[in-house]
């Protein structure tokens, strides 16, 4: 495990190599925003105005490169809306089911801090676990659960990192409040076609399998409405560096927790029925791209 001032002279040579390749583009060079994207949410990076700028992920020291479906592994600098709020996009996240680290999987986001960064926008694509929720509705992050960090799997587990954050990080203002306000009002404000958009709690699993049906029947008992593989090792790591967090699932399955019907009846229901797929993940966020995009740029643009 590296020591702290490893990690310190890691980033500092990453944040400089960024800031060579935005030399000409002085104006992206300190981003008031980061938005990680998602699995099928890349295309949120096409709401960047003007001039942009692409810095793969090989071309940054200390980074790993995304190996998932859907994950591009670039930073996108640009512009967004009427105000110009200078943005960082992550077009494709690390996971730790990869084999990477949780030091890894959340180097972007202290990276991201470096360069000055002060506001995270966390998007990803969630199972639904609450019996309510549709594939192709959205949820405001509100709290979460944290399986992997319960069990000792932690971002801030090892020496503190005191530059950044305390050494015992309070999580319960974690998701801000006045965040999550705007992107309702702004969601009011923007969208064309009705979308469900529901507040609640998100549950890290490692991966990189789906959940079973009995671990979705005992996600509903602990209080969890979506479950995913991502999210937050990443809010956790921007909490501890003083930034403030707003984080939205798109539902884009419905967790399974029923059993099958009896084998005595004469048609049983298939254990296949409702099950999850990758690319069932990628074709729901791609059909809610627009409506995403749209609610991001307009509560971003306020930032």
């Amino acid at each position: 495990m590296s020591t702290p001032e490893e990690i310190y002279q890691k980033l500092d040579v990453a944040a400089k190599a960024v800031k060579a390749q935005l030399a000409s583009s002085p104006e992206l060079i300190t981003p008031r925003v980061m938005i990680i994207c998602g699995s099928g949410l890349g295309g949120i990076a096409s709401i960047l105005k003007g001039t942009t700028v692409e810095v793969p992920y090989e071309t940054i020291p200390g980074f790993r490169q995304s190996t998932v479906q859907g994950h591009a592994g670039k930073l996108v600098f640009g512009l967004i809306g009427e105000n110009k709020v200078p943005v960082m996009c992550m077009v494709g996240r690390l996971h730790f089911y990869e084999g990477y680290e949780l030091s890894d999987t959340t180097f972007p986001v202290r990276l991201a801090h470096v360069l000055g960064v002060s506001v995270v926008v966390v998007t990803n694509a969630a199972g639904g676990v609450n019996a309510e929720y549709k594939p192709g509705d959205l949820m405001i992050i509100n709290d979460h659960i944290n399986f992997p960090g319960c069990a000792g799997y932690h971002p801030l587990r090892g020496a503190n990192l005191d530059m950044f954050g305390p050494r015992f990080q309070p999580l319960s203002d974690a998701y801000d409040l006045e965040l999550r306000q705007i992107f309702f009002h702004q969601a009011k404000k923007v969208l064309k076609v009705e979308r469900a958009i529901h507040e609640g709690v998100y549950t890290f699993l490692a991966g990189p399998t789906f959940e079973s049906r009995a671990e979705v029947r005992m996600l509903r008992v602990l209080g969890a409405d979506a479950v995913g593989m991502s999210t937050v090792p990443e809010v956790i790591i921007a909490r501890h560096c003083g930034m403030r967090v707003l984080a939205m699932s798109l539902i884009t399955n419905a967790g399974v927790a029923d059993p099958p019907a009896s084998a005595l009846d004469e048609n049983p229901t298939p254990l296949d029925a409702g099950m999850a797929n990758h690319l069932e993940v990628l074709d729901e966020a791609d059909r809610a791209a627009k409506d995403v995009q749209l609610i991001f740029e307009a509560t971003i643009n306020q930032l």
